[in-house]
């Protein structure tokens, strides 16, 4: 199945890697900032529940770890991650079925594409903001979509699958 699902992990993180960039660079970076990644932007409403932002989670999920001495987290959540796709690519090359090699790429190239970010900018580039009223879901990007999607096919997988009798 790895035919399968690294193929899904590369379009995942490449879709991610260029939507930050069009996000970052050409959406929200004032004309004539080069200097810092970390730059704050306006709001573009797009819909009256959805808005285009641009945030950087220097910590994990809803901005975890995203507080106080932040300097180490780079390097540790990228230490981290990297096991974590590592582990799963193993997991991936022990599956039997699609359905389970597609949401393990998934969710690998979620890891990854938000890796590169921590790699090269020491933080996570978050742009879409869905709320209701003054009611935000903290900002994500689409490698967070691909790892959410990836996880919730895995545990639906792990429910409601047939799996094979060991009884004789």
């Amino acid at each position: 199945m790895l035919r399968l699902g690294l193929p899904i992990a590369a379009l995942a993180a490449l879709l991610d890697q260029l939507s930050k960039w069009w996000v970052v660079e050409k959406l929200f970076r004032p004309e004539g900032v080069t200097a810092t990644p970390f730059f704050t932007a306006q709001r573009i409403v797009l819909v009256p529940f959805f808005n285009l932002v641009l945030g950087w989670n220097r910590g994990v999920s809803f901005s975890i770890l995203n507080h106080g001495d932040t300097s180490r987290n780079p390097l540790l959540l990228s230490l981290l991650t990297a096991a974590i796709v590592v582990g799963m690519v193993v997991w991936l090359t022990r599956v039997d079925n699609r359905r389970l090699a597609v949401a393990l790429g998934l969710v690998i190239g979620g890891a990854v594409g938000n890796l590169i970010d921590r790699i090269r900018v020491g933080a996570v580039a978050d742009f879409l903001d869905f709320h209701v009223g003054l009611w935000h879901w903290p900002a994500f990007n689409l490698a967070d979509s691909a790892i959410t999607v990836g996880a919730v096919i895995i545990v639906l997988d792990s429910l409601f699958a047939p799996r094979k009798s060991s009884k004789n």
